[in-house]
Parts: C-alpha cells; sequence; structure tokens
C-alpha cells in the first residue's frame, strides 16, 4: 500500500510540473476550470482508495458519460437492437465529426462520438424527458455509491452553443437512427455530460467495472455482469478520441476520457484508476492524465497482453 501511494506520489510532483496543451474552451463554462488542478485516484476491487492531489475537485464528467449510458441502452435493449443503431468500429476522425454519418448503414460508428452518444442516449427507456434523466442520475449513483447533479451553467451552456450535435442530430433522424423528439434527446445528452463527478468518483466507476459491474464500496450492482465486457470493449478501441490506437500499443488498458480534463481505466479484476487534470491535446485527451498513465502501465505491467501472460504486477 504504502509503496503504491509513494509511486501516485512521485507521479504528481513529476507531472504536475508539465504545462502543455489548453483548457478546453469550446464550451464556455470549461474555459473556467484552472490548469493546475490535478489529481489521481486509485480504487482496488476490495474497496481500497489511494489518492493524490486535487481528487475531490468537482468537474463535468463530459464524454466519460458515453460509456455509462452505452451500458444502460445495453441494459434497456439487448446487443442486437443497439447494435442496429449504433457500431463498434473506430472512425479515426473526431469526436464531433458529421463525415461518418451518410455512409454504409447511416449507422454513427460507435457509441463514444457524438453522433454515437447522442443515437444511444435516444433509445434510453422512460415514460418522460425527467424519467429518463432520473433514471439516468440513478444509474451514475449506483457507480459512484452517492447521489450526483447537473451543472446547470455547464448544461445550459452546451445547449446554447451545440449546433453541430443538434445537425447530427438531424441528420441521424433522416436516416432513420433516431426517434423525432430531437430536442429532448439533446438536452438528456448535454444534461448527461453535465454531471459533476471528482477524479474519485471516477476511479470508483472504472473499479466497478473491473469489479464485474459491482461497486466495490457500496456492493451495488451498477450494470448486467454480462455486458460489461461490451463496454470494455468499445472503451479499449475507441474510448481515447483519436489516439485509441496509440493508447492501446502504450498503455493497454480500457479507458475513456473527456474533455473536462478526466481519464478513468480499468484493470480488469484489480482496479479502477483516474486522473484529472484540464489542460488537453489536440485529440481532447489530458495531457498530464496521459503522462501518468503511461507510467502506471510501464511500472505495474498494466497492458492486457501483459496481463494475460501473467507479467502483471499490480498487486496490493
Amino acid at each position: 500500500m504504502t509503496q503504491l501511494q509513494n509511486f501516485l506520489e512521485k507521479l504528481h510532483h513529476t507531472y504536475s510540473m508539465v504545462d502543455a496543451g489548453q483548457v478546453a474552451a469550446y464550451i464556455p463554462e470549461l474555459s473556467k476550470a484552472h490548469p493546475d488542478w490535478f489529481g489521481i485516484s486509485i480504487v482496488t476491487t476490495d474497496g481500497q482508495v489511494f489518492n493524490v492531489g486535487d481528487t475531490a475537485q468537482k468537474f463535468t464528467i463530459q464524454s466519460i458519460s458515453k460509456i455509462f449510458s452505452y451500458g444502460l441502452a445495453l441494459e434497456d435493449h439487448g446487443r442486437e437492437i443497439l447494435l442496429e443503431k449504433v457500431g463498434v468500429e473506430p472512425t479515426g476522425d473526431p469526436f464531433n465529426s458529421m463525415i461518418r454519418l451518410d455512409e454504409g448503414s447511416h449507422r454513427p460508428y460507435n457509441p463514444m462520438i457524438n453522433a454515437g452518444a447522442i443515437a444511444t442516449t435516444s433509445l434510453l427507456k422512460g415514460d418522460s424527458p425527467t424519467d429518463k434523466l432520473n433514471r439516468m442520475l440513478k444509474m451514475f449513483e449506483r457507480y459512484t455509491g452517492h447521489e450526483l447533479f447537473i451543472d446547470m451553467p455547464t448544461f445550459m451552456s452546451e445547449r446554447a452553443t451545440g449546433h453541430r450535435n443538434r445537425a447530427m442530430a438531424h441528420l441521424m433522424l433522416n436516416f432513420g437512427m433516431i426517434d423525432k423528439d430531437i430536442d429532448a434527446a439533446l438536452d438528456l445528452y448535454f444534461q448527461q455530460c453535465s454531471v459533476m463527478v471528482t477524479c474519485c468518483d471516477l476511479a470508483t466507476m472504472a473499479a466497478t467495472l473491473a469489479n464485474h459491474g459491482k461497486n466495490p464500496m457500496t456492493q451495488s450492482q451498477a450494470i448486467s455482469e454480462d455486458y460489461v465486457r461490451d463496454l470494455l470493449s468499445v472503451m479499449y478501441t475507441c474510448g481515447m478520441y483519436n489516439r485509441a490506437g496509440e493508447w492501446a500499443y502504450r498503455v493497454g488498458v480500457p479507458a475513456k476520457s473527456g474533455v473536462s480534463g478526466g481519464i478513468l481505466a480499468v484493470i480488469p479484476g484489480k482496479a479502477g484508476m483516474a486522473t484529472f487534470s484540464p489542460p488537453i491535446d489536440d485529440n481532447g485527451n489530458s495531457v498530464r492524465g496521459l503522462h501518468v498513465f503511461e507510467a502506471l502501465s510501464k511500472e505495474y505491467n498494466l497492458h492486457l497482453f501483459d496481463l494475460s501472460m501473467g507479467r502483471c504486477n499490480f498487486c496490493i
């Protein structure tokens, strides 16, 4: 335990000096984040917690929410129906690209790009927009172990500036990929991206996936174990924007990032890990977070192919 804590403190000290990247500004509220915020959290599948830095600082979850709404949609409809609407292929295009909507099957390529996430969110069950929102918040609560809230200024900011997302929704409506109530689907999507979390929350959510869908702190089953593999698969191939391939090569674990500066990663059967640092690179990934995860993977042989060959030395 002391060895891991000491290593995390060393990483935090080393990479807090990195000043590359820029705080996201295309959503006005995100530009208010302080570039020096920096936290690292690890939660193990047996409930141990390791925190360094600004791990209690709240921020909006942004695109990291996509993996969890995808899980809820899988539970609502099953794999086959969802695959008719949203694929699972990486694109090589920016996360907010519209290029891939009008080719082939007209499906969004995967649920981690904006188009795929909007289509996924539009499929969530509920008798009303409020009911759908409450179901989503309850879902997040199962992963974190406590109630979460939406940051209304961020939601309103995304709603006011999300013209590209609105255009995607209309294009998908044209192809029959989403239903008619575009505004309700977009509002729910903007709301899910505006949920407030901490770095420690993200690590707990990742640990829940590492623990077969069961929250290691509360023992609540956040998602059916049958669908955990689906989530980890799309995280591994599509979770890190246009750096997904290099991430798989260098770090080698299922992960998801968001433009607010969060990254979560899953070490199956062992732990959930998360970093938070607002300055991001051109792909939308936290610069300090990338450094931390590469160092962790190298130190503990976390790459999935190291795990499969018994070389992982992450033992707490």
